[in-house]
């Protein structure tokens, strides 16, 4: 729902940024498995219960999640680092309430939930973007993309918020996973009424 408006506050300086890293020769690629590799020592932490350090690496994931694409933008955007661009993102995403529920198993059903509604928003995302680029649709409210980004009441901001605020109140991850769960089925739905209404003129499947 805020990604396009924080879009229009973040590209500038994630693209500066992004200049400098292509100047010294580091890859899209590797900006993506470095953040991903982040993202790993964040599910440590937080079967550790070591809050604290998995929120600074939860923000420096996504930090790498935008500078990836700013650097692509500068050496040349590749369907490879489209592919494990968005891949690793869902990994990571439905990792942080698995890896929670590790360290508190007391919280196993609310992050079952809550990884089964990523499935949901994950995969009516995806099969938009599938048939969207089947046929020529494409846009540009969230920046520049090797896919099509379809939008929702649950986008990256939203999640990102999530995941600050599970590691900053742990103790209130069950009620906003329950809520958080239940958004992302309103953006699944919204989003699979879309693609229904979007994809009706008899193309051959």
């Amino acid at each position: 729902m805020m990604d396009a408006r924080l879009r229009r506050l973040i590209d500038p300086p994630l693209d500066r940024i992004g200049a400098g890293l292509a100047d010294r020769g580091i890859g899209a690629d590797a900006v993506t498995v470095a953040g991903f590799g982040l993202g790993i020592a964040a599910w440590a932490a937080l079967t550790a219960q070591a809050y604290g350090t998995a929120l600074a690496l939860v923000l420096l994931n996504r930090l790498c999640d935008g500078l990836d694409g700013a650097v692509a933008r500068h050496v040349g955007a590749t369907d490879r680092g489209g592919y494990l661009d968005i891949v690793l993102d869902f990994i990571f995403y439905a990792g942080m309430p698995f890896f929670f529920a590790v360290g508190r198993p007391e919280a196993a059903l609310p992050a079952a939930f809550l990884a089964f509604s990523f499935m949901g928003t994950a995969s009516s995302f995806l099969a938009f973007a599938v048939f969207a680029a089947k046929r020529g649709i494409t846009t540009v409210a969230r920046g520049r993309k090797s896919l099509y980004y379809l939008g929702g009441l649950t986008e990256g901001a939203e999640t990102i918020a999530l995941f600050v605020l599970i590691c900053l109140a742990p103790s209130w991850f069950g009620p906003a996973a329950w809520m958080f769960g239940g958004l992302c089925w309103v953006t699944a739905a919204s989003r699979i009424a879309t693609g229904v209404t979007t994809f009706v003129d008899g193309m051959e499947r």
